[in-house]
């Protein structure tokens, strides 16, 4: 999919609690993917994550909101450079950016995959938002099966930690996604390691026209103490995703 938004920052909940929240590159559900924004077109995403069936009382909340805009920079339909900017809202320090160069599936052939390098998380505060996640990818479509992803990504070994605190700032990167229909899209991705990132998430995307979409998705964290609300140990959320090409 075309989106800005995901990826970023351990941020804090509106109710006061820590967690993750997200500033992003074109991504998949919550990881990034190898997609590349088309030339000079503004991409809006804006991203929302938020407990369900919780009381505030008993840790329920949301990660601040997403404001993203992305663009295009190579006018090539075998190669591109998008670069973005973020806005996470509401917080301290809420300007983050994102910057991805990739190859598309099939450029020197139909057995070649789709290849991207970017990064993501680059926020403006040492040590407390500057994530500076870098990630490699590589993607290949099998048919009916649809398209499958795999790489791995290396970040702030200040902040990518693991709930002993000790340096976790590495992982797997691995999703499936396919075009259900003309107007549906849908994805499982995940973000290996012990961090505040590591995660399991699935969407479906609906197209409303051929320059809008919007995914609804759920994201299953795998360490949930990082990412937990102070009450117990479920802190995964729904996420509702819109993204807007002009």
């Amino acid at each position: 999919m075309r989106k800005l938004g995901l990826l970023a920052a351990v941020m804090v909940l509106m109710l006061g609690n820590a967690s993750i929240g997200h500033a992003t590159p074109s991504t998949q559900i919550w990881i990034p993917s190898t997609d590349i924004q088309g030339y000079m077109t503004p991409h809006l995403g804006v991203d929302n994550y938020n407990t369900i069936g919780k009381k505030g009382k008993d840790g329920g909340g949301m990660f601040p909101t997403t404001y993203g805009l992305t663009m295009g920079l190579v006018p090539s339909e075998v190669w591109g450079i998008e670069v973005g900017i973020d806005m996470m809202e509401a917080s301290d320090d809420p300007l983050y950016f994102n910057a991805k160069v990739g190859v598309a599936e099939g450029a020197f052939g139909d057995w070649s995959p789709s290849l991207a390098v970017g990064g993501y998380g680059f926020g403006t505060k040492e040590d407390s938002t500057d994530y500076n996640i870098i990630y490699a990818l590589v993607a290949k479509t099998f048919g009916e099966l649809g398209r499958l992803s795999i790489g791995g990504y290396s970040g702030n070994d200040k902040l990518l930690v693991d709930n002993k605190g000790k340096e976790d700032n590495t992982g797997l990167l691995a999703s499936w996604d396919k075009q259900l229909s003309k107007k549906f899209w849908g994805a499982i991705d995940y973000q290996g390691g012990a961090n505040s990132f590591s995660a399991v998430s699935f969407g479906v995307s609906y197209a409303l026209s051929d320059k809008a979409s919007f995914i609804v998705g759920y994201d299953v964290f795998l360490e949930n103490d990082l990412n937990g609300d102070g009450v117990d140990d479920n802190s995964n959320t729904m996420t509702f995703q819109l993204d807007v090409n002009f």
